[in-house]
């Protein structure tokens, strides 16, 4: 360690190493940061947000994540697939109950939007994807699916990058299906710095914006924040979130439980 200390001579020789440890481990933390490099906390927090202004780092509360990772404790969708999929499939109905027939509906990536999708499939509608899963689902029969272009999570299937961000800055939808990582008073939260950018382009274009999560999203708070509630128009949840719903009911315009 000390050696490799010694060779850095320069800023952006510690960025680049920086960088590549952050590839490798995926996660670092500011503690981890000034321990490796040997630089005070604030220069970190320095070399972090330039990192952060090249693409090469998504900012955390306490250090930082590789571009396109989700924090240590973020499930692939394989997993997130197996979690209170009955409640998932309630609130999926719930939100395509809400979408008219003819109109444009935008679906965020996630097992909640891709409940929604399966719902919504065959219907009259054209459908603006932004998950492979969910594009996959929703076409069927008289439904139009559109995918948003961009780049790919691995063992997510979520669509992120600037080239989605570009596309749905150029389209106006009827409404927008959004999920989330995490909620609680202070907003909608996400997992990575990408979703979280793609999920704030899809709300600039929404008419109408109906959050779907389950009760296990709820009082939690993700590393990079979406939106507060007042974007939201309706939040569709299921039961066993009904008791924890009363400091959220005076942000949102309304919420349904199923």
């Amino acid at each position: 360690m000390a050696d490799e200390l010694r060779q850095i001579r320069f800023p952006q020789e510690r960025h680049r190493r920086m960088a590549a440890l952050l590839a490798e481990r995926g996660h670092l933390t500011i503690g981890e940061l000034t321990a490796h490099f040997g630089v005070s906390g604030p220069t970190a927090r320095r070399d972090l947000s330039v990192l952060s202004r090249a693409g090469l780092a998504a900012r955390t509360h306490g250090g930082a994540m590789a571009p396109g990772r989700g924090t240590p404790d973020e499930p692939l969708f394989l997993e997130k697939l197996r979690l209170h999929d009955a409640a998932k499939a309630r609130i999926g109905m719930a939100a395509a109950a809400e979408v008219p027939d003819g109109s444009t509906v935008l679906l965020d990536s996630g097992t909640t939007a891709l409940a929604t999708a399966r719902a919504l499939a065959g219907r009259d509608l054209r459908v603006v994807a932004t998950d492979l899963k969910v594009a996959e689902a929703a076409a069927a029969g008289a439904t139009r699916v559109m995918l948003v272009g961009g780049e790919v999570r691995n063992g997510y299937y979520s669509i992120v990058g600037a080239w989605a961000r570009a596309i749905l800055a150029g389209l106006t939808c009827d409404v927008l299906v959004l999920a989330a990582d995490a909620i609680d008073r202070d907003g909608i939260s996400n997992s990575t710095a990408e979703e979280a950018e793609v999920k704030q382009a899809a709300i600039a274009c929404a008419g109408r914006t109906i959050l779907v999560a389950d009760h296990s999203k709820l009082g939690r708070r993700a590393p990079v924040p979406v939106c507060g509630l007042e974007a939201v128009d309706l939040f569709i949840t299921d039961r066993r979130a009904a008791s924890r719903l009363d400091p959220y009911r005076a942000a949102v315009a309304a919420i349904q439980v199923v």
